[in-house]
């Protein structure tokens, strides 16, 4: 943004610090009367013809602004991707605990990308891995909503699950208790 002396048009469109139009005035006419108000000029449209500017207190404008900018980051959610790898041949127990840290990473509102790795010729019976990953997915459901179905990729076959939101989780969860 332009702020006072930066400003280079003959004339511009004023407004004072209460809204008010006060109409064109010359740029040292606007200068004046800024500087009469102890406030600063800000051309907050300088596209127009001729440019828009504002009288106002630039520094506590810049202050509000990065104030608004920090609150709305507070509230936004990272969303980040946990991998889950598994074998075609994992044993119940193993399983298990791959499906206790999946829904661990769901509940805390993460995606979870889960993968059968495929060693040797174990490549060569992909529907093993493939019921793998859909018992996986059968299990969470409660937990989450399966983004992308059993896909084969190289010699990994991934499936990616989203966390269902966090309402209906907790409606989820309540039934399962009933």
């Amino acid at each position: 943004m332009q702020v006072n002396e930066q400003i280079r048009a003959r004339e511009v469109r004023l407004i004072d610090e209460a809204g008010a139009q006060l109409g064109i005035v010359g740029l040292r006419d606007a200068l004046r009367i800024a500087s009469e108000k102890n406030l600063d000029l800000v051309n907050v449209a300088p596209t127009a013809k001729p440019p828009v500017c504002r009288i106002m207190d630039y520094g506590k404008y810049k202050y509000e602004q990065s104030k608004r900018e920090k609150e709305a980051r507070k509230h936004q959610k990272v969303v980040s991707i946990k991998e889950i790898r598994m074998t075609p041949n994992i044993e119940q127990h193993d399983f298990d605990t791959k499906v206790k840290a999946t829904i661990k990473f769901l509940q805390e509102g993460d995606k979870v990308k889960a993968a059968v790795r495929f060693r040797g010729r174990e490549i060569t019976h992909p529907g093993i891995g493939q019921a793998v990953l859909e018992k996986l997915a059968k299990q969470v459901e409660a937990y989450g909503i399966l983004e992308r179905s059993p896909r084969l990729e190289g010699r990994s076959m991934i499936i990616i699950i989203n966390p269902k939101p966090q309402t209906e989780r907790e409606k989820g969860s309540s039934e399962k208790t009933s």
